[in-house]
């Protein structure tokens, strides 16, 4: 039942918003009562805490099996964003940015877990990179893997970037083009026109 709850409640933070859903919006929706809820979840706090984590866990899990199969560093990150754009793709709103205005300690929490996630992640695909020579050998590694990080972030933050004016997968297919242009080499650059070439979203 644990099981259930988190993942209809994901279900509905992800499309609503963690502020505008209740426990009863929850209990409604399961066709259980509000005390089933309480047996595994104490308080709402609680709930988001473990909905969070769940799929922060549920993405990592995905990010690996992608990282093991990728032929190159370069359709990596782009499997990787794909990824990532499907498991969110019914957010109807901005739940990072919820999450960090009504539950700011989960927030600061999944913050550093994600930059942790991310920067081993993208360290690891930039050596690769370096190795098949898809990457200059020049680039500083741990630097560029923390600025990739600050711009995935800095691209969800709407204050910068509304979505009035970008879409989301126009800003993740952007941004990564962006990002690999200024390290690849003339044989990364062949790679990456060709892979733009044939995968146009």
């Amino acid at each position: 039942m644990r099981k259930k709850i988190l993942q209809k409640s994901a279900e509905l933070f992800l499309n609503l918003g963690f502020k505008s859903v209740t426990m009863d919006d929850i209990a409604h929706e399961m066709a259980i009562s509000k005390k089933t809820i309480y047996v595994h979840f104490p308080n709402k706090t609680k709930l988001v805490e473990a909905v969070t984590f769940e799929v922060f866990e549920t993405i990592c899990e995905g990010i690996d099996g992608i990282s093991n199969t990728s032929l190159n560093p370069i359709e990596q990150l782009y499997d990787i964003k794909m990824f990532v754009m499907q498991h969110l793709k019914d957010e109807k709103t901005s739940p990072q940015y919820q999450l960090k205005k009504y539950y700011p300690q989960i927030y600061q929490r999944l913050h550093m877990k994600q930059f942790e996630k991310m920067h081993e992640s993208v360290k690891e695909s930039l050596q690769k990179g370096i190795q098949l020579e898809l990457f200059r050998p020049t680039i500083n590694v741990d630097f560029i893997s923390r600025m990739y990080f600050n711009g995935m972030i800095g691209i969800k933050d709407e204050q910068y970037f509304p979505k009035t004016l970008y879409a989301t997968e126009y800003l993740m297919e952007s941004y990564l083009e962006y990002h690999l242009r200024a390290i690849v080499t003339e044989k990364g650059l062949l790679v990456l026109n060709t892979f733009i070439t044939t995968n146009q979203s």
